[in-house]
Formats: structure tokens, sequence, C-alpha cells
């Protein structure tokens, strides 16, 4: 199974580009997408027929994330006021009341920042892991993530006998992929191929 993996700028683009590769007689379930906007993607998917990819659960990893920078925000926000209580000799009195708040301040930053972690993890996850299944090389799977993040649409066709893989780059190319060394902070991208194994 060789995998052929481009970014568009808009879903029109990509809609005309899944459209082009069913005509040429790729089947729908050998192409997918990828993008951050749920509107899009639904209209994407019922117009195209083609089901959207999933891609890896972000999970733990952005809950611990968004609960350490919370905690973190929390003891910013907190440590200051308490720094200036013990500056103060007539304040030096509420100096346990202080503590108490700093710890207040880590324990509510630490539970928001978690929840927050977790909603954002579970969003549409993950990209990088699921184009590392389909062989592509870490460095441009993590630009394929920072492209649909930045808002471009991904369109993967999975050629099972690798005989019309050059066949769907083209016509991707054709269509308005743009160059992926570009595709963040803004550029064309180019669309690229890869096998199982990565070349």
């Amino acid at each position: 199974m060789e995998s052929v993996v481009a970014l568009f700028r808009e879903p029109s683009q990509a809609k005309v580009v899944l459209e082009a590769l069913k005509a040429r007689g790729f089947e729908r379930d050998h192409l997918g997408f990828a993008l951050t906007d749920a509107v899009a993607e639904d209209d994407l998917a019922q117009s195209t027929g083609v089901s959207p990819e999933a891609g890896a659960p972000a999970g733990a990893s952005s809950v611990i994330r968004g609960a350490l920078m919370g905690a973190l925000a929390g003891l910013a926000l907190t440590t200051p006021i308490w720094l200036l209580v013990l500056v103060f000799p007539a304040t030096r009195i509420y100096q346990e009341g202080g503590l108490f708040g700093m710890l207040f301040g880590a324990i509510g930053g630490l539970g928001l920042g978690g929840l927050f972690g977790a909603l954002a993890g579970s969003d549409h996850g993950d990209y990088v892991a699921l184009l590392r299944k389909m062989g592509v090389p870490a460095v441009q799977a993590e630009k394929f993530n920072a492209g649909i993040g930045d808002g471009h649409v991904i369109v993967i066709a999975r050629d099972p006998s690798t005989a019309r893989a050059d066949e769907a780059l083209s016509l991707m190319r054709q269509h308005g992929a743009v160059k992926l060394d570009d595709a963040v902070g803004g550029g064309r991208l180019q669309s690229e191929r890869s096998g199982e194994n990565g070349h």
C-alpha cells in the first residue's frame, strides 16, 4: 500500500481533487481527508461521499500539559500577592492565608488546565501518528499536522497496487496542492508520496 498525501488551502479545492480522484477510478474507501473545521468536514464528507480521517487521540499528553500550565499560571498569579504580604510588617499576619491562596490557585489552575487540555485533545486528535503509520517521515508528518492546524485541508489517496500513486500525485498538484515546506506560515504546499516504509 502506498499513500499520497497533500495539503490544500480550502475545502472547495479538496472537494475538486477528491472528485477528480474518484472520476479516475480511485475507490472512496481508499480516499480520505482531514481538517479542523467540523462543519466544513461534515459538508465535505456529504458532498463527496468520502469519510474523514480520524487523528490519533491527543489524550493524556494534552491533559497533563494543560494541568501543568494551569498550575503554573495559578502560582504565577498568587505568588506575587503572597510576597507583598511578607514585605509589609503590618500584613504579615495574613501570610498563612497567602499560602492557602497559593495552594488553591495552584489546585484551581491544575483542574482548569487539565479540563481545557482534555477539551483541546478530544477535538480531532493528532494526525502525526496517523501519517507515521502510513509511512510519512516524522518531520513531514509534523509539517502536515501543523498545516492542518493552520486551517489547511489534508487529502490522502491510498494505492493498494502502488501502480497509480504517481497519477494521484499529479492530480493533486494539478488541483492546487500547496508546498509542504511553506505550510506553516503560509506559502504554497506540495503533495508528498510515501509507502509503508517511508519511501
